[in-house]
């Protein structure tokens, strides 16, 4: 393993067992945590703590791949929220010091595929 992909899956340890100090400690102090679909920013170790600790439901996740190499990971992940099942795919980057730098989450929605690739496509 490398240490990147060391450092995500302790990062997402420590976010589902809430063990917030765990989960600073991994982080650079002026990480920026980034959404795409919402086009949302967040900067800064104290900001993005505690939008972690405040979020909403009773979430947790299991981590179903994470790659990493030198100062870049990303994972793949499955998160159940209230009874809510979603995915999400996670960049991250490291500076110097191996600490997270930044995070950038995607969401992917589910949708139902273009008429036409029913005879190449198994839906599941």
């Amino acid at each position: 393993m490398t240490r990147s992909r060391d450092a995500v899956l302790a990062y997402w340890a420590a976010a589902e067992a809430r063990d917030w100090p765990g989960f600073a400690a991994l982080l650079a102090d002026d990480v920026v945590y980034e959404l795409p679909q919402s086009r949302e920013r967040i900067r800064g170790k104290v900001r993005y703590l505690r939008f972690n600790v405040e979020y909403p439901g009773d979430w947790h996740l299991t981590v179903r791949m994470a790659v990493g190499e030198e100062r870049h990971a990303a994972t793949w992940a499955h998160f159940v929220t209230d009874g809510v099942e979603e995915q999400a795919l996670t960049f991250f980057e490291f500076d110097d010091a191996g600490l997270i730098a930044k995070v950038t989450d995607f969401w992917p929605e589910p949708y139902d595929p273009p008429a036409g690739r029913e005879h190449l496509v198994e839906r599941y």
